[in-house]
């Protein structure tokens, strides 16, 4: 399966300013959005109706939203979750690391002891369920 953000296994698509913003827009609600529904949704910054809808149909070819027609508008939202963007961004990171051990003990170090526990309980939980 292709990733959103990527082409292939190696080719990094990453996501314009604008695009963060639109996708940051459509993990924040729960229900698909229309084009006019994001220009509304970005009324502060005063964009277009064709730049949000050029932006859109971007993140729909880069892979990123899906989108179905609706009567004559298309209605779009993320093809996967902000948490799985997330955990595929640390993932690529920590593969892209020439000493895994050694980032994976420095981003346990910037952790809170809230975090940290958490991590300990998703560990314990996953080592108990295999």
């Amino acid at each position: 399966m292709i990733r959103p953000g990527r082409r292939d296994r190696g080719a990094e698509r990453s996501l314009g300013p604008l695009e963060s913003e639109v996708m940051n827009r459509l993990w924040a609600v729960d229900a698909p959005l229309t084009v006019r529904q994001m220009v509304d949704s970005l009324a502060d910054k005063g964009l277009a109706y064709t730049t949000v809808m050029t932006v859109l149909d971007n993140l729909h070819r880069k892979g990123w939203a899906e989108r179905d027609l609706v009567g004559r508008a298309y209605r779009y939202r993320p093809r996967i979750s902000r948490e799985e963007h997330v955990s595929q961004v640390m993932a690529d990171a920590l593969s892209s690391a020439s000493d895994q051990h050694a980032a994976l003990a420095r981003f346990v170090d910037t952790m809170s002891p809230e975090e940290a526990a958490l991590l300990r309980a998703i560990l314990h939980d996953r080592q108990e369920s295999a």
